[in-house]
């Protein structure tokens, strides 16, 4: 099935209920939601045919308008970060082939400069801020302006979206997903969390990120729930939203979780809506579980997930923690997930050669969900996919159970006097000080081990580096090899991608090259 038959159907069955609230009051119903993605599909192949809309604009209905239309067009929508660099956002416009641009009003500086490469056939902006362009349409003039009625032969194709990688690395990878791809993972959503036409979904995460794409605005749109739209995250109004309009779902990524739970655990907002809590995009300790189990819902669904595979690989129950703490679950409906022995970017690794219960491996996944490949990037795609097959470049291991746990990445590992060190391990020690915020862990380069353990850590607390280190030598879980060698201590968050990730290069530049 595709999602603008998914979505045909809601506007059907479900066309007075709110589709979209937002911070700010606008509401917007399934009708009204239908009408207006429609005449922005029409307006848009008026402008560019066959071509393809970059859409760079905080959450919002004309995000979700957007994405609607590509789908009725049948023409991929790029789902453009307004936190990348503009040489990145060039980059990524270009890579999808975009042909139209529609920005909102906290965007526009950027969206100009873009317009200045010339790519564009069509501009269009969403809001009340002047905007001195010649060639730029205002947005509501555009919609009031095109036919309600979708055109014979539309839509002409099953594109869907342009989603990009967290770019950690690099510049943003771009993947391209038809509309059965990615309605396999809104089905995925609505079936794991039970979702219906009644439940109210808060958006905090970015609209653009795969996550929030097709674990949280699909899954509730083909459901015919409602969603709250947050523009930008801040934990305190986001607990007033969830307060306000009886939200009964969350997605989260754990920083926000965090920030969530310090500000609930002051300020008591009024949560008893909440039905369950959504979170992954990095590792969820059982200290966040229990935390969140206390201050918002006791159901706390662990997930994992990739851009170029969807966010629903495997779904962690709250009851599966209980019994499985740790864990991120066991593989979704649709998909087939292995831990096999890794190999080196050089070669494909051996689907056959699973590692056994408890031993670490590197998981491969496969299923109809999946990405065809990267747009722009053949040699990582060569890396990546192979024989129907994705590489997800993440240590894990399944317990005797068959759940799965994530360790770290394959290329954050180091070796540290002939063995094998992940950081990811360490950080875990260390976060579980009760004065630590967190802790980033990576090899430093020495002339008789090859890799020393180096960490940083964020702390409020008056905590001292031998403290640490002291700290680190008493947790039998940690061999000697792993203790950290040197450490500094920081008041100054890590560096990260608004899904969460750590960006480590980021971080060994600012302290190592100190």
């Amino acid at each position: 099935m595709r999602l603008v038959d998914a979505f045909a159907r809601t506007a059907r069955c479900y066309p007075d209920r709110p589709a979209v609230v937002t911070d700010d009051g606008r509401r917007f119903t399934y009708d009204e939601l239908d009408e207006r993605s429609t005449r922005l599909a029409t307006a848009l192949r008026e402008r560019v045919g066959s071509g393809r809309c970059a859409v760079l604009s905080l959450n919002s209905p004309v995000a979700v308008e957007a994405m609607l239309a590509g789908n009725k067009r049948g023409v991929a929508t790029l789902q453009l970060s307004y936190r990348v660099t503009p040489t990145a956002l060039v980059e990524m416009a270009e890579a999808g082939a975009a042909r139209a641009l529609v920005f909102d009003d906290d965007n526009a500086d950027a969206a100009l400069e873009l317009l200045e490469t010339g790519s564009f056939e069509a501009a269009i902006h969403a809001g009340d801020r002047p905007v001195d362009h010649p060639e730029v349409e205002s947005y509501e003039s555009v919609l009031a302006d095109a036919s309600p009625d979708l055109p014979p032969g539309l839509p002409e194709g099953d594109e869907c979206a342009v989603l990009y990688t967290s770019g950690t690395t690099s510049t943003p990878k771009a993947v391209l997903f038809d509309q059965e791809q990615l309605w396999y993972g809104a089905v995925q959503g609505v079936m794991e969390h039970g979702i219906d036409e009644t439940d109210v979904a808060l958006c905090t995460t970015p609209w653009y990120h795969m996550v929030t794409t097709d674990a949280w605005l699909y899954p509730h749109f083909v459901a015919g729930a409602s969603v709250v739209l947050h523009s930008e995250f801040d934990p305190a109004e986001a607990l007033e939203l969830v307060a306000a309009h009886d939200v009964t779902g969350v997605l989260a990524v754990p920083t926000q979780l965090r920030a969530l739970n310090d500000v609930q655990r002051e300020a008591g907002y009024d949560v008893d809506s909440l039905a369950y809590i959504r979170t992954g995009g990095a590792i969820v300790t059982e200290e966040l579980v229990a935390d969140t189990s206390e201050q918002l819902s006791d159901q706390v669904y662990n997930t994992y997930g990739m851009t170029e595979a969807g966010p629903d690989l495997t779904f962690a129950h709250p009851r599966a923690q209980e019994d499985h703490p740790g864990t991120v679950g066991k593989e979704a409906f649709s998909w087939e997930i292995r831990v096999v022995e890794t190999a080196p970017l050089s070669a494909d690794p051996d689907p056959d050669a699973t590692v056994d219960p408890g031993k670490r491996g590197e998981v491969i996944a496969r299923g109809p969900g999946m990405s065809d490949g990267y747009i722009d990037s053949p040699v990582a795609e060569e890396q990546s996919y192979f024989d129907g097959w994705l590489r997800t470049r993440d240590v894990a291991e399944k317990d005797e159970d068959g759940y799965l746990y994530i360790v770290d990445r394959v290329d954050n590992m180091f070796i540290s006097g002939g063995e094998n060190v992940y950081p990811a391990e360490i950080e875990r020690v260390i976060e579980s000080h009760p004065d630590v915020e967190e802790a980033c862990v990576f090899g430093l380069d020495d002339e008789q081990w090859g890799s020393v353990v180096s960490a940083v850590v964020v702390t409020e607390a008056d905590l001292t580096e031998d403290e640490v280190e002291a700290f680190c030598r008493g947790h039998d879980s940690l061999a000697d090899f792993k203790r950290p060698r040197t450490c500094t201590v920081t008041d100054e968050p890590l560096p990260r991608t608004d899904t969460g990730t750590l960006m480590r290069e980021r971080l060994v530049e600012r302290y190592v090259g100190e």
